[in-house]
């Protein structure tokens, strides 16, 4: 694992995102090295290849320092806006521990009074230790990824990320806590639309923890992710291949939004943005 330090230009920035106005990101890279993930993209800032995910963390050292200066920008201290923390990175990766980048982020929103919405998305439990500032801060949510309720097929895709039971667990703790909570079901791993009782075990899971909130998301098979991730499935049977191709059609998806809808209106879960997500290849 390549880990290194940089200086940001800026940390608070305007975000393409249609869920945001502005992210947050206190690293570049992410060590959890998850096979699916779209933001490998961003190695080209730190000279690495799409094959290099998984493989470095560079800590933006001066991020807490910048969003000290930069949040105090906003109009009537970020009234309606929405900060996410984070798009290309997770925010409580396991250097936070020597970093506390984003802990010291959390506390310099919550110290100015922020009066916007801030969302952080992780799949770390970490983000317990940071409970007292979360509640300090005036409109917080906290989602967790879940792409399965299996720890075996979550460690064969996300690689050193924490386990999904632990995952489903934190949700749980936030929630008791009083912490307003999401799941992010992304990206829907190929495999459920012929095995939809896998599907209902995820939703009532994460139904259990308290959370009725969920964000789908297709799973996105760009080139630079399709070549990374058969890597990954070398060896398993075609047919399993063949799932994952057909992921992409938009047959496939009408099938499996249909079964999603349907357990949706079972659970009674609210679902963001009103539409299953999908990102067609680029």
């Amino acid at each position: 694992m390549i880990v290194g330090e940089l200086n940001a230009k800026s940390i608070l920035v305007k975000s393409n995102l249609p869920e945001s106005d502005y992210v947050i990101n206190p690293y570049v890279g992410c060590s959890f090295g998850c096979s699916y993930c779209y933001a490998s993209f961003m190695g080209r800032f730190v000279k690495k290849k799409f094959s290099d995910w998984g493989g470095y963390v560079y800590a933006k050292v001066n991020a807490p320092e910048l969003l000290e200066k930069e949040i105090k920008k906003l109009p009537n201290k970020g009234k309606g806006k929405v900060v996410f923390l984070s798009s290309v990175t997770d925010p409580f990766l396991g250097y936070e521990a020597k970093y506390k980048l984003s802990e010291r982020c959390l506390q310099i929103i919550a110290d100015y009074g922020f009066k916007g919405k801030l969302s952080i998305l992780t799949k770390s439990p970490l983000v317990l230790k940071v409970l007292p500032i979360l509640k300090k801060i005036k409109d917080v949510e906290v989602g967790l990824t879940i792409t399965s309720t299996d720890d075996k097929i979550s460690r064969y895709f996300e690689k050193r990320a924490p386990l999904v039971s632990s995952r489903i667990s934190t949700l749980k703790k936030l929630n008791q806590a009083g912490i307003k909570t999401y799941a992010f079901l992304g990206p829907l791993l190929p495999h459920f639309v012929a095995k939809k009782d896998e599907l209902d075990k995820v939703l009532k899971a994460i139904h259990e923890t308290g959370t009725r909130k969920l964000f789908i998301e297709h799973i996105n098979l760009a080139p630079y992710i399709r070549e990374r991730m058969l890597k990954e499935l070398k060896g398993v049977d075609q047919e399993f291949l063949n799932q994952f191709y057909s992921s992409q059609s938009k047959s496939y998806r009408n099938e499996l939004n249909k079964i999603l809808y349907g357990m949706l209106k079972k659970y009674k879960f609210e679902l963001l943005h009103d539409e299953i997500m999908f990102h067609p290849e680029m």
